[in-house]
């Protein structure tokens, strides 16, 4: 199996390589449009990095909590502010949404980012009263469901998030190793199985499996894999592939707004 293919995803969708552009632009105007009205906190740092960086969008009213969203990139590429727009959903909902931004491999591990990201929803829990609802994207999926695990996140923070929903999640890492990625991840058996939401225990919280219908196989197997090792539900978007399977983000009554904020109003 050519496992650098399969787990491709911009040469397999059309105007794949487009995105990023689009997204930057999006997200662009969105945080301008937000800084001027006053409910964007841009930037909130979480630790002393120059990537330890945190943006906090505020809906219009005192937030119902927080909706986290955690981006993708394959652990490589990327950071917050490429995704900002996709904040709206949940802000019509009056939901704060906290986009954390980390480093990225090879500078370091994914268990660092694993930690870094944990760091980033403890510091942003502070700023923000109530509830806690967890969603990711690919990469972002993984980083998601590892806060799950009990000693990632502080107790009484995890204490406080009541859904997770993993969008097309990369839940075991173990064929990554198998790719030209692995240079930089530099996966070793024992870290891809210890950064795996599939080996974990199942969580106690309510979790959504999110993946398009249109997807590379890898990333419904993946899916699958992860509903199955954690007994939860898993939806397939039809027709969506990897790319425009979070656009349902940034539409208050889309069915993946529905999954994150999970029956709250």
């Amino acid at each position: 199996m050519d496992w650098d293919d399969a787990y491709a995803n911009s040469k397999h969708i059309p105007d794949g390589d487009t995105y990023p552009i689009r997204w930057q632009a999006d997200a662009d105007a969105f945080r301008q449009r937000m800084s001027v009205l006053g409910r964007a906190r841009l930037g909130v740092m979480y630790g002393h990095g120059t990537r330890e960086i945190v943006d906090l969008f505020l809906p219009d009213g005192k937030p119902k909590g927080i909706v986290v969203f955690v981006h993708g990139g394959y652990w490589r590429q990327g950071d917050g502010s490429m995704w900002s727009h996709f904040a709206q959903g949940a802000l019509d909902h009056g939901w704060a949404v906290a986009m954390p931004t980390y480093d990225l491999c090879p500078r370091v591990r994914i268990a660092d980012i694993t930690r870094q990201v944990a760091n980033a929803i403890t510091v942003i829990a502070r700023e923000v009263e109530g509830p806690i609802r967890l969603a990711g994207h690919s990469a972002g999926g993984q980083l998601v469901a590892r806060m799950l695990e009990k000693g990632v996140l502080p107790e009484d923070v995890l204490a406080r998030v009541v859904k997770c929903v993993p969008i097309s999640p990369i839940a075991d890492l173990r064929p990554l190793m198998h790719t030209v990625m692995n240079r930089d991840f530099k996966l070793d058996m024992a870290a891809a199985e210890a950064e795996s939401p599939v080996l974990m225990s199942p969580p106690s919280v309510p979790v959504t499996v999110w993946v398009g219908g249109g997807e590379r196989p890898v990333f419904l197997h993946q899916a699958q894999w992860l509903a199955d090792a954690w007994e939860c539900e898993r939806v397939i978007d039809p027709g969506k592939h990897h790319f425009d399977v979070i656009n349902g983000m940034t539409q208050a009554d889309s069915p993946l707004m529905q999954a994150i904020l999970g029956g709250a109003s």
